[in-house]
């Protein structure tokens, strides 16, 4: 068995500066202020459209995120309905072939220490059903049917697209101090790289609030 660290990889050919000035100029369509843009005007723009509220605005852009993480974190990302997803299948994944290193892989919990008795008797449950799993598909069931003992601790990765709004929305919730452990261990780094590539979109954004 393998135990990784969470992680993501935003994809795509993603330029800030294409969807800011793109933003700008679908948002000034509602002013007919199309004649003020400027080579810096898409900033402060967004920044007063968000401010007043206008968040439609922001819709028209979306963000491509692979998201590598527990099965269970999934189960809370999969419950933003304004997104398309794309995950890693355990019907048809067989973990005991090569492809995978013939075993599986789990996600570290972050709130136990390695050298604590509870990550001992989470370390020692992993390898127990790996060992179950492979067991199954020796014996002759098909990854859909073995996939029954996999638990919320196995690796998985998800595909997310949000538009710039379902975004905001997720990091308000995900960050928050009230959403999981594992969910914020994702979530705020990924806030963070939010904030760096479009600061007027996401800035106002506080995690743990």
């Amino acid at each position: 068995m393998k135990v990784i660290n969470p992680s993501f990889e935003i994809m795509g050919n993603i330029n800030p500066i294409v969807i800011l000035k793109n933003i700008e100029s679908y948002g000034r369509v509602c002013y007919k202020s199309e004649g003020l843009i400027t080579e810096d005007s898409a900033i402060p723009f967004i920044r007063r459209i968000l401010k007043s509220g206008h968040e439609s605005v922001i819709e028209h852009e979306k963000i491509t995120v692979k998201i590598i993480c527990d099965r269970g974190v999934t189960h809370e990302i999969v419950r933003h309905r304004i997104a398309s997803y794309s995950q890693e299948s355990t019907r048809y994944c067989n973990y005991s072939k090569d492809k995978f290193g013939n075993e599986l892989t789990f996600i570290k919990p972050v709130f136990w220490p390695e050298n604590s008795r509870e990550y001992e008797i989470w370390e020692s449950q992993m390898q127990a059903i790996e060992d179950s799993y492979i067991k199954l598909l020796q014996l002759g069931a098909t990854p859909e049917q073995a996939r029954s003992v996999l638990p919320n601790s196995l690796k998985t990765e998800i595909v997310v697209t949000m538009n710039l709004r379902e975004w905001r929305h997720f990091f308000k919730l995900r960050t928050s101090k009230h959403a999981h452990p594992q969910m914020r261990e994702i979530s705020i780094p990924l806030l963070e790289k939010m904030c760096e590539l479009f600061p007027p979109i996401f800035e106002d954004i506080k995690a743990g609030t």
